[in-house]
């Protein structure tokens, strides 16, 4: 049903304001009187209540929490429409002196009864799902380098020699039973190796299901794309995915920009314009990935260190790193977007990124085929390399890739792709 229809058929606008425990609920009519008094549900009721007072001729808005997306299954088979809002812009919009449950709950269904909600977007739930998933990734890692710090710290204070960086296990860890360290530091530090040890598996367990899920649909689609690029590994270009969802909701590179915070910020008083930092709106991971991938793209890729190189003549390295991360951004804009190979890159070195990414991966995360077949496979889907028979970027070990006519033989759906 299009927004049109939909409007013709509401009959009453209904606001849930969703707290931890319990929601408010309450709804107006389209001149904003109070037709469905406020009364507060709690979150183990909930399904029954909507079940029994919501009609399908209801407008329901909610705010984008964290408990959003599961009322939102609930409500989306019940009600005409379900909007999303964006809770930082309709706190600008609704202004009050006196804040209370019930007042934010009728001021939502009144915004909504006028039209004036500022809505989200709602992504289908297999985003959802891998930015959840990819959340907890994240959380794990920072735990990790927390523990990490707290060790060198207790290294240092005693002025230990210790061995740095993913060394830093149980092989390494002779510094532990130092004389030095009394026997509660030992003992903390033992926990902590143990719990070094436990956070680095469910990293690894994580990125597992990650990696298998990157060659599946409806993300392998678009990772043919991604993983061509410079800087980009599966997480990188999974998180980056997942933080878009869908591309075609971004008519230019800028718009996209703008949505990871990556845009500059400007101050305008009168004739006075004053530029600062990148405004840092938008989704966070986002703009963590295209930093790493910044990170690792000034190092392997000639043209974006010479680009980078530039940039630092003129500000701080930081500065120019999310410069690269934004030039990042628009590559990925426009090879999501047009669905076409990088054109700085030779397809010998597509296939080479190609293999890069099938060594990130087990036998069973590629499907069951080889590396030299992944690679094909993927060369195949963007109908380039077709004279390609091996990579050989490094003179001295060259890799070898599969036929056409072998990856075709387990993979027949390629032959329709010219």
């Amino acid at each position: 049903m299009s927004e049109e229809e939909n409007a013709r058929v509401i009959r009453r606008y209904v606001a849930l304001d969703i707290h931890k425990h319990y929601c408010v609920v309450a709804g107006v009519d389209r001149e904003g009187r109070v037709t469905l008094q406020p009364v507060r549900v709690e979150h183990a009721d909930l399904d029954e209540w909507l079940k029994k007072n919501l009609h399908e001729t209801d407008s329901i808005v909610i705010e984008s929490t964290t408990n959003a997306w599961h009322v939102y299954e609930l409500l989306s088979p019940l009600v005409a429409r379900v909007v999303v809002a964006n809770p930082i812009k309709v706190k600008q919009i609704a202004l009050a002196r006196v804040k209370t449950d019930i007042r934010d709950t009728l001021i939502l269904a009144r915004l909504l009864a006028a039209n004036l909600v500022p809505s989200v977007w709602v992504p289908p739930i297999h985003v959802r799902q891998m930015r959840q998933l990819l959340s907890q990734r994240r959380q794990w890692v920072e735990t990790h380098t927390q523990i990490l710090n707290r060790m060198h710290s207790v290294a240092h204070r005693h002025h230990l020699q210790h061995v740095r960086g993913k060394r830093f296990n149980e092989k390494t860890i002779g510094w532990q039973k130092d004389k030095r360290l009394s026997e509660m530091e030992q003992f903390q530090l033992s926990l902590e190796m143990e719990n070094k040890v436990y956070i680095e598996k469910q990293i690894e367990r994580i990125s597992q299901e990650v990696r298998k899920m990157c060659h599946q649909k409806p993300w392998a689609e678009s990772m043919t794309y991604l993983m061509q690029l410079p800087g980009f590994g599966v997480i990188t270009a999974m998180t980056v995915l997942a933080a878009i969802g869908e591309i075609e909701r971004f008519e230019t590179s800028k718009h996209l920009a703008s949505y990871s915070g990556l845009t500059p910020g400007l101050e305008q008083s009168g004739t006075k314009y004053r530029g600062k930092g990148i405004t840092k709106e938008g989704r966070r991971e986002l703009r963590w990935a295209l930093v790493e991938a910044a990170q690792m793209a000034v190092k392997s890729d000639p043209l974006l260190k010479l680009r980078f190189q530039a940039f630092q003549k003129r500000m701080h390295r930081n500065q120019a790193i999310v410069a690269i991360a934004r030039h990042l951004l628009e590559l990925v804009w426009y090879v999501l977007k047009r669905r076409q190979p990088y054109r700085h890159f030779s397809h010998e070195r597509i296939a080479y990124k190609y293999l890069t990414w099938a060594w990130q991966m087990d036998e069973t995360a590629r499907d069951g085929l080889t590396r030299q077949q992944f690679a094909r496979y993927y060369l195949m889907k963007m109908g380039i390399g077709h004279d390609l028979k091996r990579v050989a970027l490094n003179p001295k070990y060259p890799r070898k890739l599969a036929s056409e006519a072998e990856v075709l033989a387990l993979r027949p759906e390629l032959k329709h792709i010219e």
